[in-house]
């Protein structure tokens, strides 16, 4: 007769059978806890690389810049003449209600978001813009301020991320409470009515 090339199936024994627990002297157990620290670690170096290729690929600009993060400094020490920016003018200016141009940087206001002038959705959105971008020019100018950045250096658009200090205080609350800005929470929301 022939040999068959077939093996046969055999089922592995089962953990912690008797003969197996005996004969181990404990190292079932140690074998398992091994287990169990091999599978954390790959799903958490999974979730790490995960996590860190979303941010690379622009996943951040959709979390708030987590503004709660930005050390208060401990002392204003900043100060210039600013004003409006205009086509040429790109030095200490005002671009808008959360942009503005400082010792030749462009600065992003970190925690807050105020309504868009370039170009605006709606004649509503361009007056609160105008308001917003006027009481800005007014706050910056009116002393000694703070810089502070977050969790993130700059945006998409090379613009740094900071918020505006001045005796402790955010001048981006200033012009929340005011009604010129929004608490930026990682997405624009329109300014136009129903938007």
């Amino acid at each position: 007769m022939a040999k068959s090339n077939v093996v046969p199936f055999r089922k592995p024994p089962k953990a912690g059978g008797g003969r197996d627990r005996q004969r181990a002297g404990g190292g079932l157990l140690r074998s398992g806890r091994n287990r169990w620290r091999k599978r954390s670690t790959a799903v958490l170096c999974t979730v790490i690389i995960a996590v860190g290729g979303w941010l690379a690929y622009g996943g951040a600009d959709v979390l708030p810049d987590l503004a709660t993060l930005a050390k208060k400094p401990m002392t204003d020490s900043l100060s210039t003449a600013f004003s409006m920016c205009d086509g040429s003018h790109r030095a200490n200016c005002v671009v808008d209600g959360d942009t503005f141009w400082f010792n030749g940087e462009k600065i992003r206001i970190a925690d807050i978001d105020t309504p868009e002038l370039s170009p605006p959705r709606c004649e509503a959105e361009r007056i609160k813009g105008e308001a917003a971008k006027s009481r800005l020019l007014t706050l910056l100018n009116a002393g000694k301020f703070s810089l502070a950045a977050g969790f993130r250096d700059e945006d998409k658009y090379g613009r740094k991320l900071r918020t505006v200090f001045r005796a402790g205080n955010s001048l981006g609350d200033a012009l929340i409470k005011e009604g010129l800005a929004r608490s930026w929470d990682g997405a624009r929301h329109g300014w136009c009515q129903g938007g």
